[in-house]
Formats: C-alpha cells, structure tokens, sequence
C-alpha cells in the first residue's frame, strides 16, 4: 500500500492529466514551437508569411532592376533564410534590405548581425523590421523591445527607418482578437513610442485587405508613416485608406537568391532621402 508522507499532496488522475494539459500548452505556445494543428512556431513569422494564402499571386511586374533611375530593387530577410550571400544579390541589383529584428517581445532573429551588418558591407541601405503580434503585449512595450534589439536608427545615410510588419496573425485569429478600433490603437501605439525613441516614423508594412478587415480601412496613418505595400502581383493595386502613394511594394515572395523582393518607389537620391530622415 502506497505511503502518503507528511507534507506531501496527493494527485490523483484528474489532477495529473491537468498539469499534463498545461504543460503541453506552455510548450506548445513558447518561442520555437510548434502545435499539432499547423501552427507555425512563435518567432518564425516572416513580413509577407500571409499575402500569397489570403490574396492569391499573379503574374510579376516588369523587371526594372537594370533601370535603377526609375525604381530600386530591395529584399527582405529573416532567419529562416540563414546566412544570406549578400555579393551575389547586390550584383543582381539589389540596393536595399530589410532584416527582420523581432517578433513580439518574446524574439530575436539570431541571424540579425550576420544579415544586418552583411548587407551593409556590400553597399546597401537597410533597416530592421519588427512582426507585430498584438495580443502579446502592447505597442509601445513591442516598439520599445524592437528598438533595444536592433531596430533603432542613426542619421549615417544608409540606415533605413524601422518597419513595423503588421498583417495576417499567423498564429490564431487574423486581427489577433481585436477590434477595428483596438488594433489602430495599438498601431499607434507602436509608431508614437518609436517615434519617441528614435526621431522618425515608423514604416507601416501591411496588405490592403488585411488593413481594411483589421482597422477598418483607417487613414490615421498616410499622412506620417511611409507605406510598404504587400501585392505579389503586375502592379500594387489599391492603396489603404490614408495614403496617396507607396513608398516600396513587395512584389513577390518566390524571386532570385532570399525569395521576398520589393521596390522602393524612386530612384537612389530619394532612398537616401529616406534613410537620412
């Protein structure tokens, strides 16, 4: 007969399956994890990871990378795309990048440095990008924790403002829980606090679809934050509520050498422009 000691509980089976259940959800919720279902692991979210899924692809753009006067070719990184052979993209003609730097408050890209000083060395300008999860925390606690990881900005002439990625939630319900009215508080959130902490603006990175389901269309933005379009198609298409021009358009998600390609929307004078605020 089993001894129960002093000091000690007894589990029975309903309390075991119970502590059981719950570490297999902290498990399956952490950073680097994955459900059963096909959730993709927290920190693996990447700027695009969505677009194709929800508004389909079509044919590609004219290729402009041979006529950088008229619009320059950019890419945009994260870590699942390793160490990236930086020379042989800027001998395609690539002259500008983005490096994912974080995810929520709960990830960094451990290829950051590699990625974000690589592209640097070669020539290019480039700046860090943060994916927004807005049911983990609030903006400016996301916005804070994107500039102490890499996202910040100094006037070097080839340092790109941040971009905050904000897009279908690959981890659950698309808007992630939130209202219209709640999501553009939380955006603005994000965008003034990095405001406070570095001096400029914040890209805003999104879809039109999404940004018309999930802030319903607001135009509070067109007029501060330079916009970064998502549209794997021959053109753009319609613009979000609030903004009269795109500032750089990702065009594919399948191109040459690292896969997501984009256009800066002008020639290398105003890309320095941007970068130097």
């Amino acid at each position: 007969m089993p001894v129960h000691r002093p000091g000690t509980a007894r589990r029975g089976p309903l309390a075991a399956a119970g502590i059981l259940l719950l570490s297999l959800a902290l498990l399956l919720t952490a950073p680097g994890t994955s459900n059963a279902a096909g959730t993709p692991a927290r920190g693996s979210a990447t700027l695009g990871m969505g677009v194709a899924a929800h508004d389909g692809t079509g044919p590609l753009p004219r290729d402009t990378r041979t006529v950088q006067t008229v619009q320059l070719e950019g890419v945009d990184t994260s870590s699942h795309n390793g160490n990236v052979a930086w020379s042989t993209l800027w001998n395609s003609g690539v002259r500008w990048a983005y490096v994912k730097a974080t995810e929520g408050t709960y990830y960094t890209n451990p290829y950051f440095a590699q990625q974000y000083n690589g592209s640097y060395n070669v020539g290019m300008i480039r700046g860090a990008y943060h994916f927004a999860t807005p049911d983990t925390a609030s903006g400016a606690a996301q916005a804070d924790y994107f500039v102490d990881h890499g996202g910040g900005w100094s006037r070097d002439g080839r340092t790109l403002p941040g971009a905050l990625d904000i897009e279908w939630n690959p981890y659950g319900a698309a808007c992630y829980g939130k209202s219209a009215a709640g999501m553009v508080s939380w955006i603005r959130d994000f965008v003034n606090q990095y405001r406070a902490r570095t001096g400029r603006d914040a890209v805003i990175y999104t879809a039109t679809s999404w940004w018309t389901q999930c802030t319903g269309n607001s135009g509070a933005f067109g007029s501060t934050d330079p916009l970064w379009i998502a549209r794997y198609n021959t053109d753009p298409g319609a613009l979000p509520a609030g903004w009269g021009y795109y500032t750089m358009w990702q065009y594919t998600s399948s191109g040459p050498t690292v896969g997501d390609h984009s256009r800066f929307n002008g020639a290398y004078d105003r890309l320095q422009a941007l970068a130097n605020g």
